[in-house]
């Protein structure tokens, strides 16, 4: 029991922070997917995409909004000028991507984990209408 019940439980975090990481994760890419829905429709800002995102995230995560790093790009589409990432001018087929990311260390259960300092990281990206 005392050499077998350290292994065990050693094991049993791994799985328990291992499990979070991925649950965290899609949390973020399902953030990352809310808020590129919501960048594509005609009239969203920067600002509203991002606070919505953050919105999101700090009722699921239970972190604090400063925690999210929140990067939303706009490439131009064929034939279109650039909007220099802003939402507000871009036109119809510019590419919307959306990056969210949060330190694990911000969503961890246990205190010194195995991925102290991982940066966990949710992308979408969607076509302007």
């Amino acid at each position: 029991m005392a050499i077998v019940l350290p292994v065990f439980m050693l094991i049993v975090m791994g799985i328990v922070e291992f499990g979070r990481a991925m649950m965290v994760g899609q949390l973020l890419t399902n953030g990352a997917r809310h808020g590129a829905r919501r960048a594509i429709v005609e009239g969203s800002t920067n600002t509203g995409v991002e606070t919505e995102i953050k919105d999101f995230l700090t009722s699921t995560l239970n972190v604090a909004a400063a925690d999210i790093a929140v990067v939303v790009e706009v490439e131009p589409g064929p034939g279109n000028p650039d909007p220099a990432d802003d939402l507000a001018i871009a036109q119809p087929k510019d590419l919307v991507k959306v990056t969210v990311n949060v330190s694990y260390d911000k969503v961890a259960y246990v205190a010194g984990s195995f991925l102290n300092g991982t940066l966990l990281t949710g992308h979408c990206a969607m076509r302007h209408e």
